[in-house]
């Protein structure tokens, strides 16, 4: 009898700590960031998660410009650098255990990952 009432309360609480979840993925290579959000989809595909994204947020251009000339005489010419960050974002709505065994993959050099679970969840 003990046996049955603990199961069900093991239910209830399994619903009770479902969680948004927010993963944002951002690197300068984006072949290798989408290969990484199209990883994490196929997990949460799998598992039958609610999710929402990737969302492509704008990408940073960062610029440097420089003479080329060391010394400073000589013609006016100039280096020109930029590097792209690219962001995306993934919600999950799942319990933190799930999560962790769908972030559980080798993730490409490169693509910086963040996880973060609001305090206050509001869903």
């Amino acid at each position: 009898m003990s046996t049955l009432a603990s199961k069900g309360k093991k239910g209830v609480e399994a619903q009770e700590k479902v969680a948004r979840i927010r993963i944002t993925l951002s690197s300068c290579k984006m072949k290798a960031l989408e290969k990484v959000c199209s990883i994490l989809i196929a997990r949460s595909k799998q598992r039958n998660l609610n999710f929402s994204g990737p969302v492509r947020l704008p990408t940073k251009v960062l610029r440097i410009t420089t003479r080329k000339s060391p010394c400073g005489e000589g013609t006016n010419t100039w280096d020109r650098y930029q590097m792209r960050i690219h962001k995306r974002v993934i919600d999950l709505h799942s319990p933190s255990e799930v999560v962790r065994q769908i972030t559980s993959i080798n993730i490409e050099p490169g693509v910086e990952v963040e996880i973060t679970i609001p305090e206050n969840q509001a869903l």
